[in-house]
């Protein structure tokens, strides 16, 4: 890798309804929403922000960002 080019640190950003306000179960996992995988925090969070104040009105839905690159590489230091 080049000295310039800045390592990827992947991220997921998905949605879904959730069946209850009080947990992490999905309604419908086949109404999942996946927004895209992002090459750091940063772009991943942009697309966060925009996801969930689009659906602001529905209490239900929520957005998440998981860290890829920290389950491909648990090793890796400043992961």
């Amino acid at each position: 890798m080049p000295e310039t080019e800045k390592k990827q640190l992947l991220h997921l950003v998905f949605g879904g309804e959730l069946s209850s306000l009080e947990g992490v179960q999905f309604k419908d996992l086949s109404n999942l929403d996946i927004v895209g995988i992002f090459p750091d925090y940063a772009s991943a969070l942009t697309a966060w922000r925009s996801k969930a104040q689009q659906t602001v009105d529905n209490a239900e839905m929520r957005y998440f960002i998981v860290h890829m690159h920290k389950l491909l590489e648990p090793e890796a230091k400043g992961a």
